[in-house]
């Protein structure tokens, strides 16, 4: 086999992900807060106990848009921000490629929590947080109309995959680099 074809999928992929993400890329630190205040406000409307949840949490990390493009290579990027104690302290981005079968474009928000001291302290201190490497994320899947019961919820980092409409998914944010950006 040779690269060409790999070389013109990456490439094909990477055009997609401009075209898409391309205004959120150029977000300010206002946007990006704003999008992400947006974001908590509906997970704490379609989801009974969330609001709870996040103020049990010593950190709440929110990408109100992480776009996902793929054709047989896939990548995704988004941008968010840290809210410590609901201010805002600092601006990230998150990064994922994939190969398999993908093919198009989609949308979603992501909400990770950080339940402990600790747990926080050691995302802060790692540049280029992988997750699963660097630390776990519990994802908590929830239906619509469902609620969260937060005395069952054990795990140092927990998060949530938001579509537009404020279901969640059962999805995975394994193999995603979440990296430290200036705004």
């Amino acid at each position: 086999m040779t690269l060409k074809p790999i070389i013109s999928a990456i490439f094909a992929v990477l055009a997609m992900l401009a075209t898409f993400a391309g205004p959120a890329a150029a977000a300010s630190a206002a946007a990006i807060e704003a999008d992400a205040r947006d974001t908590l406000e509906r997970f704490y409307r379609n989801v009974g106990g969330a609001r709870d949840l996040a103020q049990k949490s010593v950190g709440m990390l929110v990408f109100p848009s992480v776009v996902k493009a793929g054709m047989g290579i896939g990548g995704e990027y988004g941008e968010g921000v840290l809210f410590e104690r609901g201010h805002p302290n600092t601006y990230y981005n998150t990064v994922s490629a994939s190969i398999g079968f993908q093919l198009g474009v989609q949308a979603r928000s992501v909400i990770i929590m950080f339940m402990n001291r600790q747990a926080l302290a050691s995302f802060r201190r790692t540049d280029g947080w992988k997750v699963g490497v660097d630390g776990s994320i519990a994802i908590i899947t929830v239906g619509a109309g469902g609620s969260i019961d937060t005395s069952r919820i054990t795990s140092p980092i927990v998060g949530f995959i938001l579509d537009p409409k404020g279901l969640m998914y059962n999805l995975t944010l394994e193999g995603s680099k979440i990296s430290r950006i200036r705004k």
